[in-house]
């Protein structure tokens, strides 16, 4: 089941998640849930708030809940995608970022967070591709730059991943895991301790 129609909130609970009072906007989205059950768009933004209020497992569970009901928004796509690599189900998160990404490409974070859940099953030209296409979107993005860094590094691409770390050290110089990661860059260097394909985890994502 997919809808058609563009669902709609309570604007009052969603005023509470907007202004960040977490507790009174599960509460009132609860009661929206109570007189409208089969608001997609209610349970989608009831498990957003819990999921910030750290109730992983609620926060899934609505979110599950808006998928059956036919939401198919491309954000609830990517924020159920970010939980299940938050929770270390990196398959799961790969098929749903995918979903996600189809749903907006024009979207860098759709591209940037599929990127990220390739490097973690070692799928590294994947991640290549879909940080490159991130960054395509949108270039000022220091954490896609440090990442595409990390992935180079694991591919065993150590000056591609110096140069980009160097380049974005010097484009951003508060920046610090560029820092460390060329600093780490140096030691596995001097080691070879890194092979090319090899996820060690030890350079920095971002923070």
């Amino acid at each position: 089941m997919s809808i058609t129609e563009p669902q709609v909130c309570d604007p009052l609970a969603d005023y509470f998640l907007g202004m960040e009072d977490y507790p009174e906007a599960i509460r009132r989205h609860q009661q929206v849930i109570k007189e409208h059950p089969d608001n997609a768009l209610a349970h989608y933004h009831l498990g957003f708030a819990e999921g910030l209020m750290g109730q992983h497992q609620l926060e899934l569970a609505e979110y599950q809940k808006a998928v059956q009901l036919g939401l198919n928004d491309w954000d609830l796509f990517l924020n159920m995608g970010l939980l299940y690599l938050e929770t270390d189900q990196i398959d799961t998160a790969t098929q749903v970022l995918q979903l996600a990404t189809l749903l907006a490409p024009e979207h860098p974070e759709t591209h940037y967070n599929l990127g990220i859940a390739y490097e973690r099953r070692g799928k590294l030209k994947q991640a290549e591709q879909e940080i490159l296409l991130s960054l395509q979107l949108d270039p000022a993005q220091v954490d896609a730059r440090n990442q595409l860094g990390v992935i180079y590094a694991e591919e065993g691409n150590f000056q591609r991943a110096r140069d980009e770390w160097q380049e974005l050290a010097s484009s951003a110089p508060g920046y610090s895991p560029a820092v460390a990661n060329l600093a780490l860059l140096r030691k596995v260097e001097q080691g070879r301790t890194l092979a090319a394909g090899q996820n060690s985890g030890s350079f920095l994502h971002a923070p």
